[in-house]
């Protein structure tokens, strides 16, 4: 087992275009991907494989495979006031999810202890049928159903700490017992939901914070009812929705975190792992449009990501 960091990307993913001024730009990816590679000098990098239809079916309805895949745009087209499909999107968004697939085996296989997927789109908003918010796949739900559908595995938890909800992945698993979705986000901002009564089949748990909110409430929020909760679940994988808008500079939003947050939570749930699913953490870049923020948090997210040295 490598104790390097396992990173998974493609270059696809630098090819979806979004448009001149979109926030959810190729320049956040190819930001993360220099970062990482100027800092970790040994890291493992992967080529994300596209995702199967089946593999995607497991998380989403046909009719979505069908707009993302089967639209062939020959310029750039927008599903909603938000979210861009390009000639390049639907590649994109393959390589993005599948990323999230090989992460899982290679994790669950037991090659790494940790994987991270620096890929776009995002994915936390996109429900099982609509394409939203930036996001075409739910590359992390994809990912969640494969560890469960493939690999057998009973509980798995998502930790989101994007400042956006992620409201297409409580919808996938609102229902399901077997994940444990956990969210801190800003409330309110888009897409206004992630209340603290969601509850799903109990497997549901948001802490909505407000704007200003900062390191103390934030870790307030984690340390009091997120960690007890995944704890008390016993994941056998830990996914990361990795979302660092919810730095101070970050322009979409008004929470005060900083890298010094990030290390902390990302800290706390590779100690959950540790204890519950032998360190096997998935981590998949989602929000972030601040380059200097998303460079230096991704980095240290990298960093305590890693299994302790022998």
């Amino acid at each position: 087992m490598t104790a390097s960091p396992v990173i998974f990307t493609h270059s696809a993913c630098l090819a979806h275009d979004t448009g001149p001024g979109h926030p959810e730009s190729s320049a956040r990816l190819g930001t993360v991907i220099d970062a990482l590679n100027a800092a970790f000098d040994t890291a493992d990098w992967r080529e994300a494989p596209r995702a199967s239809r089946g593999q995607l079916l497991r998380a989403h309805d046909a009719s979505l495979l069908e707009t993302v895949l089967e639209t062939h745009p020959t310029e750039r087209i927008l599903l909603d006031p938000d979210t861009v499909l390009s000639p390049a999107s639907a590649e994109a968004a393959l390589r993005a999810a599948g990323a999230g697939v090989a992460a899982v085996d290679a994790v669950l296989g037991g090659e790494a202890r940790s994987a991270f997927c620096a890929v776009r789109p995002p994915g936390h908003h996109a429900t099982a049928d609509t394409a939203m918010g930036f996001c075409l796949f739910n590359s992390v739900a994809v990912a969640a159903r494969h560890a469960l559908d493939k690999h057998g595995l009973m509980r798995v938890a998502i930790a989101d700490f994007d400042v956006h909800h992620g409201n297409g992945t409580q919808a996938i698993f609102d229902t399901d017992p077997r994940v444990l979705y956990l969210s801190s986000h800003q409330w309110p901002l888009y897409p206004d939901t992630g209340h603290a009564n969601e509850r799903g089949v109990g497997n549901i748990v948001n802490v909505p914070l407000p704007a200003g909110a900062d390191s103390a409430a934030f870790r307030a929020a984690w340390r009091d009812t997120l960690l007890p909760a995944l704890d008390a679940f016993r994941p056998q994988l830990v996914l990361i929705s990795a979302g660092f808008d919810a730095h101070w500079r970050d322009p979409l939003a008004q929470l005060r975190l900083d890298v010094e947050d990030y290390v902390w939570i990302t800290t706390q749930l590779a100690v959950l792992a540790g204890r519950h699913a032998q360190g096997r953490i998935v981590s998949m870049l989602e929000g972030g449009y601040d380059l200097q923020a998303l460079r230096e948090c991704s980095v240290a997210h990298m960093r305590a990501l890693l299994p302790p040295a022998l």
